[in-house]
């Protein structure tokens, strides 16, 4: 029996994939990269703030220090922070909204489960705080997904033990944490993104509450 649902944020529940891609292309654009596009910009998907950066600059041939690097993200964050002025409830993805007021409705616990050091901020600005039991970012984390930690995290702040948790993801870090939190699992997106998901559907719309529960 699943009673509670934890959401990963960006992907699933809203989309800032825009966002965080115009701070990229900035930064990009400053460091004279001439490599970065949305094809590069999916590397990104589910990953750490941190492991960007050794992506992208590594990609760049170019030498960076520790600290360099950690001036690259500080940097990038900024930007993608002052975009979020920007975010409304618009941003949500089709089914999002529905989706997590049908679940309050039925008592089924629901929650944020993301790496996202904003995520407190973008659900404010969409305004799901009301239908959500617990947030946990990446401020409450040490370790960042694939590992388990932010889902064993939510499960615990909403109560329920992790056989009963229901995981939706949209990355393969995600799906893989939710396994080894021994949590169910929904993929959302394209399936070729998340080969590991055992179910995938294109968003929140194509699932209905009950099949959702009876995962």
């Amino acid at each position: 029996m699943i009673n509670a649902v934890l959401f990963d944020l960006d992907g699933v529940l809203v989309s800032t994939d825009e966002y965080h891609y115009r701070s990229w292309v900035r930064i990009s654009q400053e460091e004279g990269f001439d490599f970065f596009d949305h094809a590069f910009n999916d590397k990104f998907r589910g990953v750490a703030r941190m492991e960007c950066v050794e992506i992208i600059t590594k990609a760049s041939g170019k030498p960076y220090t520790e600290q360099q690097k950690q001036e690259l993200a500080d940097r990038k964050n900024g930007y993608f922070a002052e975009s979020l002025a920007t975010v409304t409830q618009g941003d949500l993805l089709p089914g999002s909204l529905a989706m997590l007021t049908e679940l309050r409705n039925r008592r089924i616990k629901t929650a944020v489960a993301s790496n996202s050091r904003n995520a407190v901020t973008i659900i404010k600005q969409v305004r799901i705080e009301a239908l959500l039991d617990a947030i946990v970012d990446g401020y409450q984390i040490v370790n960042s997904k694939p590992d388990p930690e932010v889902f064993l995290l939510a499960a615990k702040r909403v109560g329920v033990a992790p056989e009963h948790c229901l995981v939706v993801e949209d990355a393969v870090s995600g799906i893989e944490a939710a396994k080894s939190a021994g949590m169910k699992h929904l993929g959302i997106g394209d399936p070729a993104r998340i080969p590991n998901a055992g179910l995938v559907v294109p968003d929140l719309t194509a699932i209905s509450v009950e099949a959702l529960l009876a995962l």
